[in-house]
C-alpha cells in the first residue's frame, strides 16, 4: 500500500508553459480541486476567441474552472480568496497565470503558493525570462520551483534546476524545453511533498538579480549598427515571438534565422556584401550584412504574405538592394 498521501491542490495558469505541467500533475495522480485560468480570449489568424490551453486541459479532466478578469479590483479578489478558502488546498501550484496574487490569496494554502519560473533565480525575475536569457548569450538556464512571496520572484527556492544553452536555442525551442524541466521539477517536489518531507525553502542569493522586461514589438526590428553577434541572439530570442525583422526594399521582411559570421568588412553598417551559396558553406546559404561589428548573414525569412523560405528561394524572387532598413 502507498504511504503518500493526498494533497488538497489548486492551480493557476493560462498557456502551454503552464499546460506541460498540468498534463504531468494529472498523470502523476495529483489533480487539482480547480484551476484559475485567463479569460477567453481571440487568438490565432482568424482571431477567435478561444479557451486557454489549460482550460482545455481542466475541462477535457472535468476540473472545475474559475477565469477571474482580474484580481486588483478588491471585490472581485474578495470573491476569489473566498472561493479558494471554501476549497481548503494545502498548496496552490502557479505557472505563467498573467496575474499578479495578492497577499490575501498567497496567505490561504495550508502550505502556500508555488511558482514555475523559467530561470535560475535571481537572475531574469520578471515576464520574459527564456527570451532574455538567450538574448544576453547565457551559458545556462534552468527552472525554479519557488516559494511565492508578495514581490516579483522574490521568494525562496524550494528546488532549482538548470540546463546548458549550445547558442542555437530559439526562444520557442528553449520554452518547450524549460516546460517539460519545470513539470519534472513540480513532480519531484510534488512527490517528496507527498511522502511526508518537509521541502527546505532557500533564500534567493543577494546578488545577481536581473529583470526580464517584457517583450515588446519594437524591439524586433535589426539594427544594423548593432555587432552581428548581439543580432544572431535576438534573432534566436524572438523565434516565436514578435519575430525579427528588416526593410529589404520596400519590403518589411521576418528574418526567422541567421547566424554570425566573424568576417571584419569596414563597410556601413546595413551594407549588403553579397550572398552566399550553400554546399561547403558552414553557416548555410544566405544573404551576408555588414553590421556594427562583423557580419549576420540572413538565412532564412518571410516576405510579407508570403510563407517561411530559405534564402535561396527569397533571392529567386527579387533583386537585392545595396543596403538594408534603417541604421540607428
Amino acid at each position: 500500500m502507498s504511504s503518500r498521501r493526498a494533497l488538497r491542490i489548486l492551480f493557476a495558469g493560462t498557456p502551454e508553459f503552464a499546460a506541460v505541467p498540468l498534463r504531468a500533475m494529472l498523470t502523476e495522480g495529483f489533480a487539482p480541486l480547480a484551476v484559475l485560468t485567463q479569460p477567453d480570449r481571440p487568438a490565432g489568424r482568424g482571431r477567435e476567441v478561444q479557451a486557454s490551453p489549460v482550460k482545455q486541459i481542466a475541462l477535457a479532466a472535468g476540473i472545475p474552472v474559475h477565469q477571474p478578469v482580474s484580481l486588483t479590483a478588491p471585490a472581485v479578489a474578495g470573491q476569489v480568496a473566498d472561493l479558494i478558502a471554501s476549497l481548503q488546498p494545502d498548496l496552490m501550484i502557479v505557472v505563467a497565470y498573467g496575474l499578479i496574487l495578492p497577499a490575501r490569496i498567497l496567505g490561504i494554502p495550508r502550505l502556500g503558493c508555488w511558482n514555475i519560473h523559467a530561470s535560475l533565480l535571481p537572475r531574469w525575475r520578471g515576464a520574459a525570462p527564456i527570451q532574455r536569457a538567450i538574448e544576453a548569450g547565457d551559458a545556462e538556464t534552468g527552472v525554479c520551483i519557488m516559494q511565492m512571496d508578495v514581490g516579483l520572484d522574490t521568494g525562496p527556492v524550494l528546488h532549482r534546476a538548470g540546463t546548458a544553452l549550445d547558442g542555437s536555442e530559439t526562444a520557442g525551442s528553449l520554452h518547450d524545453r524549460l516546460a517539460q524541466l519545470g513539470a519534472d521539477s513540480l513532480l519531484l517536489c510534488l512527490r517528496r511533498l507527498a511522502g511526508g518531507e518537509q521541502l527546505a525553502a532557500v533564500p534567493q542569493p543577494p546578488t545577481g538579480a536581473c529583470y526580464a522586461r517584457k517583450l515588446d514589438k519594437g524591439e524586433a526590428e535589426i539594427d544594423w549598427s548593432q555587432p552581428a553577434e548581439v543580432l544572431e541572439r535576438r534573432v534566436r530570442a524572438f523565434n516565436p515571438w514578435p519575430v525579427a525583422w528588416c526593410t529589404i526594399g520596400d519590403e518589411r521582411v521576418r528574418v526567422w534565422k541567421a547566424s554570425h559570421v566573424r568576417l571584419a568588412h569596414g563597410r556601413p553598417p546595413g551594407t549588403v556584401l553579397g550572398s552566399v551559396a550553400g554546399g561547403g558553406s558552414t553557416a548555410g546559404a544566405g544573404i551576408d550584412v555588414a553590421t556594427g561589428c562583423e557580419v549576420l548573414r540572413l538565412l532564412e525569412l518571410q516576405p510579407p504574405g508570403k510563407r517561411r523560405m530559405d534564402a535561396t528561394d527569397f533571392l529567386n524572387a527579387r533583386p537585392l538592394p545595396a543596403r538594408l532598413g534603417r541604421v540607428a
